[in-house]
């Protein structure tokens, strides 16, 4: 009988496009209209649903599985903003999945560059109303309502569902957040919105129930946990030694490096006694599937940081179908 190839940790193809106000890069994906291609080793050329369809829990985890089926429950997305974003907001999951059938989109954005004009616009700088949301986006005026941050790299802001977010000038951020496509375009904020980027069957008036019209101070987390919520954990960490995992701390999670300083490796053990090595460069995603239980993460230059994103949700879905993967609406 053939033995069966062990899944090894996986890194992807980027998925680039050019927007006005910048670039979007989604640097892991399993959306439908947006699925990310393995880059390396004896599964190169698939995509990151064909390894959900064939491996499932190989890749997440039982647990993970349990809750998610088929859909990858995490994305991964660059944006190079220099100029105005689109201002957007996204539901909860209760919402996504009475109305879509899909994941909400709770997500963190990490700051790895702030230069000039540097702004992130997150939430209402004062209680209001959907009346008065409505009336300032039509006059064209609604930068006014909005809180206004200006970042440093290096820190991280979660942008919980219903919240109205966007930002300015010169940035680029990592953002990581729930598999999901719903992105409400609220206002182009003078800049072309284009269909590709924002589902035009997603329409403006259908967020307004689900926005959070009070008001919003943003919290701004540098070290540590920068997020532990049901959708996902994530943690920065400084990587200054050789680490050994063996699995045990997470669950039967997947564990998910993004490089965000420095150069790492990580090496997994093999029969022969030689360790597997995969190197993680800066600006890489790097997917440790959940049957790769044990391995060592070891600093290749000083500073040294990764952010580890795992997901440990237990209680089954009661909308989504697990031997149906996400589209977008309207789609097949």
């Amino acid at each position: 009988m053939e033995e069966e190839r062990k899944i090894y940790p996986l890194k992807f193809c980027t998925i680039c496009d050019e927007r006005p106000w910048g670039r979007e890069e989604f640097r892991l994906a399993d959306l439908g209209y947006r699925d990310s291609l393995v880059r390396d080793g004896w599964l190169a050329g698939n995509s990151m649903g064909e390894l959900m369809d064939t491996y499932i829990d190989r890749i997440v985890g039982d647990t993970v599985y349990e809750y998610y089926g088929r859909q990858f429950p995490v994305c991964v997305r660059y944006l190079k903003v220099d100029g105005k974003m689109p201002l957007q907001v996204h539901p909860d999951d209760e919402t996504a999945e009475q109305r879509y059938d899909l994941l909400g989109k709770e997500k963190i954005w990490y700051v790895l560059r702030a230069g000039k004009g540097a702004k992130l616009h997150i939430g209402f700088r004062r209680n209001t109303d959907a009346g008065e949301f409505c009336r300032r986006c039509a006059e064209g005026d609604v930068d006014g309502l909005l809180s206004e941050v200006v970042p440093a790299a290096g820190e991280s802001f979660r942008i919980a569902a219903g919240t109205p977010h966007c930002a300015d000038g010169e940035l680029e951020i990592l953002e990581i957040a729930e598999s999901s496509p719903l992105d409400f375009c609220l206002h182009g904020r003078g800049g072309e919105v284009s269909e590709d980027q924002f589902d035009p069957s997603l329409d403006f008036t259908d967020a307004l129930d689900f926005i959070s019209y009070g008001k919003h101070v943003p919290a701004c987390r540098k070290d540590g946990v920068l997020a532990e919520i049901p959708q996902f954990t994530i943690k920065k960490m400084h990587l200054t030694t050789p680490l050994v995992l063996n699995g045990s701390g997470e669950g039967d999670s997947f564990v998910l490096y993004s490089c965000v300083g420095g150069r790492a490796e990580l090496q997994l053990p093999s029969p022969d006694g030689r360790p597997e090595r995969f190197v993680i460069e800066k600006n890489d995603s790097l997917l440790v599937p959940a049957e790769c239980r044990d391995y060592n993460l070891v600093p290749m230059e000083r500073d040294t940081i990764l952010l580890e994103t795992t997901n440990s949700r237990v209680e089954p879905d009661r909308y989504i179908d697990p031997d149906v993967p996400a589209s977008l609406p309207g789609q097949s």
